[in-house]
């Protein structure tokens, strides 16, 4: 993939270089005719220009570092009493000691391997921003560059101010990276005054190959020592190699955790949930107002719900005119409530299933979750759960979010109606932590079904929603390699390993974690 090229300029091959001027410097001893003509001051020169090179290619100051060298050199090669007593032989052990020293001083803050400072400023909801953040550490580590904790979204539908530590333990994803990525919190005071210009803001293409980085953006990380990358969402190809592809899994799964006062009150809400039924089903229902303007769909709410949907439209300015018929035989359109009930309830779902449903704001309000409801009585929200315990994150849309990602996570069944970033993320997640039952509808083949629904019996309708939902319903052998989507895909992080489900949703449970 080229990435290996990142790192020409990191202080391995400038610790190369030294050691080839150390080898040359010994040959030219064994040479009697060169040995009166090197001194020892030139040997202090080219390393300390090496320092120098070190400080250029590097992006840092290592002015503290030259100041060190100049001392030893001073001690060793210009103190007379030295040059007396030292032999060739002891002269070349200093100068490697001395260039050990040197190197383990540099080594001491990793930063100043880096090829410079990479700021990322994610966009979108919670979801499209933890494919943005995971992407920014691959990326990082391409580049070779440190990595500064990445800039939430504050200005998307949601509104929503929250930083990344409000969201995620920002210790723990920085300590949990730390093999792989040098990650801080801001950039150096120092650096910041040493620069001469502001940092250089970019933005790239939408999956952009490894190559991309190298030959675009790092020649002005060089340059520039500090890059900023905006809109950083679905920015890096989702094709890399098997090396990167892990990466971008202990991001995902292990690095983002969430602060604990989300993850407490996600686990009392899982528990809630246990104390009532020894199972349950997570939905997660994707029926915002901007989702369904944005789909072009049409949900049979009449004028009014053309004239609400179509003033959301206007705020993106670029979307095409979309037929709504079209899009619904296209599969682009997300379920209803009603639907997404229907297509339990044909699947084999019985109507003392206990649902926990997960969603923002729902477009119709009550009216229309009431055929869900119906559908499914035992039917719980995270406002149902928690009511004052919800207080502090109220005002918060991506903290909300995240409380819904725990429980959906931990049900034993996850449903989704759409196939948006949080229903992406969280199917990977369970295939990642042992195939967890996850059903994503098959949009495409549901809708013409729908629409027929009155002219058939419902064992005729049961049949075939199962048939139409073969291969939508988590099973271990959809994970295929070179699937598009990686984050619902992750197939790189899973290894192959026979894997059988007993008859019926109830057991939904992994018989066996893949190793």
């Amino acid at each position: 993939m080229g990435v290996a090229n990142a790192w020409r300029f990191s202080v391995e091959g400038v610790l190369s270089k030294l050691a080839s001027v150390h080898q040359n410097t010994q040959q030219q001893q064994q040479q009697q005719h060169f040995l009166g003509r090197l001194s020892w001051s030139v040997v202090c020169g080219l390393m300390l220009f090496a320092l120098g090179l070190i400080s250029l290619f590097t992006g840092h100051v290592a002015s503290d570092l030259d100041w060190k060298g100049a001392v030893v050199c001073q001690l060793i090669f210009g103190n007379p009493s030295f040059q007396n007593f030292t032999t060739n032989a002891v002269k070349e052990g200093l100068v490697l000691l001395i260039l050990m020293l040197l190197t383990m001083n540099i080594a001491v803050v990793s930063e100043q391997f880096s090829n410079g400072y990479l700021l990322i400023a994610t966009s979108g909801g919670l979801n499209q921003q933890r494919t943005g953040i995971t992407d920014a550490v691959v990326v990082a580590r391409i580049l070779n560059a440190t990595l500064v904790v990445p800039e939430l979204d504050h200005h998307s539908f949601w509104k929503d101010d929250s930083d990344f530590p409000n969201i995620f333990d920002v210790n723990w994803f920085i300590s949990t990276l730390s093999k792989d990525v040098t990650i801080v919190k801001r950039i150096p005071d120092k650096v910041m005054r040493s620069m001469e210009k502001p940092p250089y803001t970019m933005r790239v293409p939408r999956k952009s190959e490894p190559e991309y980085y190298l030959e675009q953006v790092l020649p002005i990380l060089l340059r520039r020592r500090v890059v900023q990358l905006t809109k950083f969402d679905y920015r890096l190809s989702n094709d890399l190699d098997e090396e990167l592809q892990k990466l971008r899994c202990r991001v995902n799964y292990h690095a983002l955790r969430f602060t604990k006062p989300i993850r407490e009150l996600g686990q009392k809400l899982v528990s809630r949930m246990r104390n009532m039924t020894n199972r349950f089903i997570a939905v997660h229902l994707r029926f915002e107002p901007d989702m369904l303007a944005f789909s072009g769909c049409y949900y049979g709410g009449g004028d009014k719900e053309r004239y609400e949907l179509g003033e959301i439209r206007k705020r993106w300015a670029t979307l095409p005119d979309l037929s709504p018929e079209g899009e619904r035989q296209r599969g682009k359109c997300p379920l209803t409530p009603h639907e997404v009930g229907l297509m339990l309830r044909a699947l084999g779902f019985s109507n003392d299933t206990h649902l926990y449903v997960a969603s923002g704001e729902i477009y119709g309000g009550e009216e229309t979750l009431q055929p869900l409801r119906d559908l499914f009585p035992n039917f719980y929200t995270k406002e149902m759960l928690a009511s004052e315990e919800l207080q502090p994150f109220l005002s918060f849309s991506s903290r909300l979010a995240a409380i819904d990602y725990i429980v959906c996570d931990e049900s034993d069944v996850f449903v989704t109606n759409n196939n948006g970033n949080m229903a992406k993320i969280l199917a990977g997640r369970r295939r990642y932590m042992g195939h967890k039952r996850t059903i994503r509808p098959n949009a495409k083949k549901l809708s013409s079904l729908f629409m027929a629904r009155g002219r058939m019996d419902a064992a005729t309708f049961a049949r075939k929603v199962k048939s139409c939902q073969r291969g939508f319903m988590g099973d271990p052998e959809e994970m295929r390699p070179g699937r598009v989507e990686f984050n619902e895909f992750p197939s790189s992080c899973i290894c192959q390993k026979p894997f059988t489900y007993s008859n019926g949703y109830n057991d939904s449970d992994r018989d066996q974690t893949p190793k």
